[in-house]
């Protein structure tokens, strides 16, 4: 029997790293170790125990299977101050699982939920926001955007000095003004929407973007679904700013190599050099 390695892949931004395992109807997490989150949790691999804030944007199984034994394995290593931001309908539900789980093991171990309905905002640390936004799946899925966000001195205070600048704030005046910086937007699974009139979207340094189908057979599958299809990728992009793109979610099913040949023939030059696959090898641990 030929047995495939279980391999992560590993993309370097910048500030941040995008490490994870993304394959339709199998796994899907990925883990921002620079920005303490992973969107997902999949099966929770071991490197996912290290990150204190699991954004999880559904209830599918590929997606959520890994969370009781995300908050079990950290209360066994005495890791604590795990959070998981989930849609506000799941919150219930959730509960509900922990609590079965608890009966199963003997005991439950402790967690914390976070509710989030789209639009709302949840800080990871002083100056580091999650935002939820809705997405195109399941009632109530979500997509995250995990944003920095600084307080940039007003224009009309530049020539001022420390202490005058100190008196103002003294005086309740107000200084600043808070500046958003996008940093990675994941979308979960969806069918085609306008993510490009989010600016936390559509202006994030990275874009985490489901592309399950390619093959032109299936796109009758995408529709029902709720996913994108190869062919809706120029009507996603259309707008979008991200200077990195990267495809996830992509079936099993299909040949990497033929799926580089049909994103030649359907996204221009520009949109295909700021793109790459999550799953491609060249992204494979050692």
């Amino acid at each position: 029997m030929n047995i495939r390695a279980y391999k992560l892949s590993q993309i370097k931004i910048e500030d941040f790293t995008l490490v994870g395992y993304s394959v339709a109807g199998e796994e899907s997490v990925i883990i921002v170790p620079e920005l303490d989150c992973c969107f997902d949790i999949g099966k929770c691999p071991r490197e996912a125990l290290t990150v204190n804030h699991v954004l999880l944007s559904h209830g599918h199984m590929d997606h959520v299977a890994g969370l009781p034994y995300y908050f079990a394995q950290r209360d066994f290593q005495g890791i604590e101050n795990g959070v998981a931001v989930v849609p506000v309908a799941l919150v219930e539900p959730i509960h509900e699982l922990m609590r079965a789980w608890g009966k199963v093991e003997g005991h439950t171990p402790p967690y914390e939920l976070v509710g989030l309905e789209a639009g709302g905002d949840y800080e990871i640390r002083r100056g580091l926001v999650v935002r939820a936004f809705p997405t195109r799946h399941v009632p109530g899925s979500l997509g995250f955007a995990v944003i920095d966000v600084r307080q940039k001195l007003k224009g009309q205070y530049a020539g001022y000095t420390g202490t005058q600048i100190v008196q103002l704030k003294k005086k309740g005046v107000a200084v600043t003004d808070r500046v958003e910086f996008p940093l990675v937007a994941y979308l979960g699974d969806t069918a085609p929407a306008n993510y490009c009139d989010l600016p936390y979207v559509a202006g994030a340094k990275a874009l985490l973007l489901e592309c399950t189908f390619f093959d032109p057979e299936h796109t009758p599958r995408a529709r029902a679904g709720k996913h994108l299809h190869v062919s809706d990728l120029p009507q996603v992009l259309e707008g979008v700013n991200c200077e990195h793109i990267i495809l996830i979610h992509v079936t099993r099913r299909t040949n990497m190599s033929a799926a580089r040949k049909i994103l030649r023939k359907t996204l221009p030059k520009d949109v295909l050099e700021r793109i790459t696959f999550l799953m491609g090898p060249k992204h494979m641990e050692e």
